[in-house]
């Protein structure tokens, strides 16, 4: 069974930066496509940052492009998330989440399209 483990949540102030870590226990998982989802409170998970297998491909969504910077090494088998500038409503619980299908821009920001995820990191920003 492939294991995604997240690191790097804490609690920061408002404009600080994190970087969050995804490590992956097998190695067979350098050829899927990796994304960061994250789940506030009474909130649905919603999609944060998608990077293909190769690297050549990442797409955001709208509240965290110029912020946030998704990217992998996959000869260390992770992929991180740079958060910048965060607000207090980045707060959330972030996962990391795999797939070995290359969906298209739109189904690839969808959490039920993802076979794999990691127990999650806590970020919490304080204002």
């Amino acid at each position: 069974q492939v294991q995604l483990i997240e690191s790097g949540g804490g609690l920061v102030q408002a404009g600080d930066s994190l970087r969050l870590s995804c490590a992956a226990s097998e190695r067979t998982f350098t050829s899927y496509a990796k994304a960061w989802f994250r789940q506030a409170p009474g909130k649905e998970r919603e999609f944060v940052a998608y990077v293909s297998w190769s690297g050549t491909t990442t797409f955001y969504t709208d509240s965290v492009k110029g912020r946030f910077t998704i990217s992998r090494d996959n000869a260390k088998n992770a992929v991180y998330l740079q958060l910048n500038s965060l607000k207090p409503e980045d707060t959330a619980v972030y996962y990391c989440a795999g797939t070995a299908n290359s969906w298209g821009v739109d189904a690839s920001r969808r959490p039920y399209n993802y076979d794999f995820w990691g127990q999650g990191t806590r970020v919490t920003v304080s204002s």
